[in-house]
């Protein structure tokens, strides 16, 4: 059923006891900035001497956000009370038992300013809030699909999609997410909270499906293995900003892929703001290009292309492409591949370029003629050779030839009597057909994959 932490809160307890929001802390460690250990972890503050986020906006479909609180204050984008229709205005937290929505706009954009104070990253960045009902079944899947679109309307660079229930992407949600894609927006979702299948929206194509990691680097207890996670990011004991109905201090310490999505949605501002010329394909290949591979070698169903390296996403040369590197070739938005530009992935080693087209005619007539030629002379050569050597001793009219030196033997290259051969693939277990797995059939990729995909 649908929670707004699918991902999630709740999984790791709200442990507000343990962070510290007075005056005088005893320590450094004690502080807000303390806590925040995923910030050193992925290089933020060295990030933050490149870019900031500076004018981007990331739209946070999610409980809503708490725009009193002191980490958020101007951090928010969009007009005060505006909404999709049917969901409820964006700017009060309707998650009063862990203020999730608020949670995530704080790991993203949260303007920092002393220790005390939620530290974003991409605090020059904005959120749009977009507010879920908390409506479930074919209503959530609505709700969702119309907040997508929405967010993709107002102007959004990114949509971070810390929710998800746990069942196939329905048809709207495909959609909605192709309309975002096609409005040049990067969609970033939590795979789950420890369940068996990847929740939908972050099992849609060309979704960025993340997974959480704990503070050594390995897979988070929350996560959940699929073929459709595509990073990993922290995720382990993350404090972050939630209402002071929640906790006093306006802090609380929580696990999930929640966090990690939200994390990783900063990281995409970051990319945007950085290369603000890259359409949202380049953006996602960036990320994954420069990923740490951890776990199995390659793209695996836990960590996917690897681990978020953020310093790397903003420095590292990366070749362009001209489609989502998360969706097969043929069913990009606008008909793009996902072909590296520049690249020639068939086709001849060297081209040449001839100006005098008549020449060119000329030159292929002689040759041909030569061609001719030669095969002419072969054909008159070979008759000439027979008519001066007596037949060789063979079988009978009618008998068949044995084979002698350099003879094929039998059963190599062609068969000699044609054999009946079976339907490819057999219609009995064509995918999707009676007979079938029931699942849709795709046709297996052309050359070598996206990056990384083995």
């Amino acid at each position: 059923m649908l929670r707004f932490a699918v991902a999630v809160s709740m999984v790791g307890a709200v442990v507000g006891s343990g962070v510290v929001g007075v005056p005088a802390p005893a320590s450094a460690a004690d502080t807000v900035r303390g806590l925040q250990w995923y910030l050193d972890a992925l290089q933020i503050p060295l990030a933050h001497g490149i870019t900031k986020g500076r004018g981007v906006t990331i739209a946070v479909i999610d409980s809503g956000v708490d725009a009193t609180h002191p980490a958020l204050a101007g951090q928010l984008a969009g007009r005060p009370g505006a909404a999709p229709a049917g969901s409820p205005q964006g700017r009060v937290d309707r998650d009063t038992k862990e203020g999730h929505g608020t949670s995530m706009a704080g790991l993203i954009v949260g303007r920092g300013g002393d220790r005390n104070r939620q530290l974003g990253i991409a605090p020059e960045a904005k959120v749009l809030p977009i507010a879920l009902s908390g409506s479930e079944g074919n209503g959530y899947d609505g709700e969702v699909a119309r907040g997508i679109r929405w967010a993709a309307d107002a102007g959004a660079g990114v949509i971070s999609l810390s929710i998800g229930i746990e069942q196939p992407a329905s048809i709207r949600i495909v959609e909605a997410v192709q309309y975002a894609l096609g409005k040049n927006v990067v969609l970033v979702a939590a795979t789950g909270a420890g369940g068996r299948t990847v929740s939908s929206p972050a099992n849609t194509p060309g979704v960025i499906a993340v997974n959480a990691t704990t503070r050594s680097g390995g897979l988070a207890g929350a996560s959940v293995a699929g073929p459709e996670v595509v990073l990993a990011a922290p995720g382990d004991d993350i404090i972050a900003p939630v209402p002071t109905v929640v906790q006093d201090n306006g802090y609380a310490v929580a696990s999930g892929t929640s966090q990690a999505t939200a994390i990783t949605a900063g990281v995409v501002a970051l990319v945007r703001s950085r290369y603000p010329d890259l359409d949202a394909a380049n953006v996602i290949n960036r990320l994954i290009r420069t990923a740490r591979d951890v776990g199995v070698p390659g793209r695996d169903p836990e960590f996917g292309f690897g681990a978020v390296d953020a310093l790397a996403a903003l420095q590292r040369p990366v070749p362009a492409v001209d489609g989502n590197p998360l969706l097969a070739a043929g069913v990009q938005p606008g008909g793009a591949t996902t072909s590296p530009k520049g690249a020639q992935t068939e086709g001849p080693a060297v081209a040449i370029k001839v100006k005098n087209k008549a020449g060119l005619i000329v030159a292929g007539v002689l040759c041909l003629a030569v061609v001719i030629g030669a095969v002419v002379l072969a054909v008159v050569v070979a008759r000439r050779r027979r008519r001066r050597t007596a037949p060789p001793v063979g079988p009978g009219l009618g008998g068949a030839l044995v084979g002698g030196p350099g003879f094929p033997p039998s059963g190599y290259g062609h068969p000699a009597v044609p054999q009946p051969l079976p339907p490819f693939p057999p219609p009995s277990s064509l995918p999707g057909q009676a007979g079938g797995s029931g699942q849709p059939w795709t046709a297996p990729p052309q050359g070598g994959g996206g990056p990384h995909q083995r």
